[in-house]
């Protein structure tokens, strides 16, 4: 039998950075809050310490930091008509798990979203009128502007203490910086990375063709930084070991290194880990949630937790699977286009240029960091003319270096035996010779890509999985290939002795890692019909739950999407804050 706890007035369904941010920026008011997270406890000391933390074989091939599949995973397929199977490994993206999430184990670049992006069909209808825009394509505005958001862009940027060097502030463009840029309040919090030698490569090449390269905006910090809520970073080493790493040197902004200290201080805030939220309560006509039901994972319990509201801060496709399994909103159908839960799952499109170079060019590419990258933006989103291109969208161009850690980088030319002496031998050659580029690109909506519930398979609790239906729209192919030849130009001036284009192709597979840039499924919107939350976040059917995070995006943009979550973290707060709590009742009408 269930047990029931006292009510509380705020409940979080997942830890990491959205959910730290609304709890921090209520730590004034009289709620009482409990963050849930069904994940283990952990912290920079001891959990990501040096020497552990480095083994690649536990973290990056294992994926230690990642979620466990033998207890839920999704299914997955092409199109509608295709049987979906379970991902029994993970491989093309990794949710993360335990507290703090995703957020620990990410790169660290910070990119701020582009004007255009938040009103996407209507710029691309005003600009080039509405056959621009393929009929399977199902983009959509957000409901909220650049404008709206810049202020909190700013605030999380300042509470991350992100390096980079604005190109546009308050309107005046600086040389330097990234020219296409939206314009923002003030300039970064800390100066930007120093450039390895690969993006000193590109960035001269870049230049000869009339690009405008910059630096990242980097999370990885670049001198010692006390953000505002008094929490210190250190500066980074660059030692390489950042994506599927948590940081041990309190060098990349987490979870754990921007706000846990002091949210777990609050005397209003209380954390109950090893917690797995099976379902969202509802009164019986399904308008208004009394709380929460979870399962005690140390001791096998079932509990419920009333609270007056529930905000879904998972990782991105699970708050549309919570909604789904709870009721909440309208499962989405692809025959009718009806249904505003599961509707515009969208991911990254990601084309590459690998470039192959004589021994006496020395990358040392063992050295590195997330967010350590040269970049241009000319093919961003809608920087570049799409009037005779046959698509919309765009990508960035940059020459990243990460850390090339020895399992997993071994890159050799075309042709290479794929094992044995002469692989060994190439790999050993081309290890510090060889550099990439990576093209980051945009990815639409699509009538057929969705997520709903998988009518076969359930996970160790009983509840069905999250089924994905999903495959590259033939706009994204093309923006892919169109750009990624532009990335070649670039590589082809920057010396190397061999050059390999990488377009994305289809099908899509859940095989290779790509990005773990899962976006949509809950999105936000100014139509209940078209979208499942407002432009608060709140749920249209539900107000009194609140979503965060990429579950909202309505398709995903050229950049990395971390700077809009946490922006849009402290935009719904400061609602809840400001208006909700006073309030309680839908924030905006339809």
């Amino acid at each position: 039998m269930a047990r029931t706890l006292p009510s509380v007035d705020v409940v979080f369904v997942g830890m990491g950075f959205t959910a730290a941010i609304i709890a921090r920026e209520l730590k004034d008011s009289s709620v009482k809050m409990v963050g849930l997270e069904r994940g283990r406890a952990r912290n920079t000391v001891p959990d990501f310490q040096s020497p552990s933390m480095h083994d690649e074989l536990a973290f990056a091939v294992r994926h230690g930091l990642m979620q466990d599949l033998s207890q839920e995973t999704v299914t997955f397929r092409n199109t509608p008509d295709q049987k979906a199977l379970p991902m029994r490994q993970l491989g093309s993206f990794l949710p993360g798990t335990d507290l703090g999430g995703a957020g620990v184990h990410w790169n660290g670049q910070t990119f701020r979203f582009q004007p255009e992006d938040f009103r996407l069909r209507s710029h691309h209808e005003e600009r080039y009128g509405r056959d621009i825009i393929a009929e399977e394509l199902t983009i959509q505005d957000w409901g909220l502007t650049y404008e709206d958001l810049e202020p909190y862009y700013d605030r999380f940027e300042y509470l991350l203490g992100v390096g980079g060097y604005a190109g546009n502030v308050g309107g005046e463009i600086r040389p330097g910086g990234n020219p296409f840029e939206a314009k923002r309040s003030r300039d970064y919090p800390n100066p930007p990375t120093a450039p390895a030698y690969l993006g000193v490569l590109f960035a001269k090449a870049a230049m000869e063709l009339g690009y405008s390269p910059y630096q990242v905006p980097s999370s990885n910090m670049t001198r010692a930084y006390t953000n505002p809520e008094g929490v210190r970073l250190e500066p980074c080493m660059v030692c390489g070991y950042c994506e599927r790493f948590g940081c041990e040197h309190f060098a990349k902004s987490s979870p754990q290194t921007t706000l846990l200290p002091v949210v777990l201080q609050q005397p209003n805030f209380a954390l109950r880990t090893n917690a797995h939220v099976t379902r969202v309560n509802l009164t019986p006509d399904g308008k208004h949630a009394t709380g929460v039901t979870y399962i005690d994972l140390a001791t096998g319990q079932e509990t419920i937790q009333p609270a007056e509201l529930v905000v879904l801060s998972a990782f991105a496709f699970h708050n549309p699977r919570l909604m789904l399994l709870s009721g909440i909103g309208k499962s989405y159908d692809p025959s009718t286009g009806e249904g505003n839960v599961g509707r515009n799952y969208a991911y990254q499109t990601m084309g590459s240029v690998s470039l192959f170079y004589d021994e006496d060019v020395e990358l040392n590419q063992f050295m590195g960091a997330g967010a350590l990258g040269t970049v241009i933006s000319d093919y961003v989103s809608d920087n570049f003319d799409h009037s005779k291109l046959g698509f919309i969208g765009g990508a960035y161009i940059c020459a990243y270096t990460t850390g090339a850690r020895p399992i997993e980088y071994h890159p050799v030319p075309p042709g290479t035996p794929r094992w044995g002496l002469a692989w060994k031998q190439a790999v050993a050659r081309y290890y510090n010779h060889t550099g990439g580029l990576q093209v980051h690109g945009q990815s639409c909506a699509r009538r057929t890509n969705y997520v709903d519930l998988d009518p076969t398979y359930k996970d160790a609790f009983g509840q069905p999985l999250l089924r994905i239906t999903f495959d590259f729209p033939e706009n994204d192919l093309r923006m892919s290939h169109y750009v990624t030849d532009r990335a070649g130009e670039i590589a082809e001036r920057m010396g190397a002795s061999q050059v390999v284009v990488n377009p994305r192709t289809a099908p899509y597979s859940v095989v290779p890692y790509q990005t773990t840039h899962n976006t949509g499924g809950a999105i936000m919107g100014a139509d209940p019909k078209t979208s499942a939350c407002n432009r608060y976040g709140q749920s249209w059917d539900v107000p009194n739950v609140f979503v965060t995070g990429t579950a909202l995006f309505p398709q995903n943009a050229s950049y990395n999407p971390t700077d809009t979550v946490g922006a849009l973290a402290y935009w719904t707060a400061d609602a809840i804050k400001t208006r909700y709590l006073s309030s309680p009742a839908p924030l905006v009408q339809p």
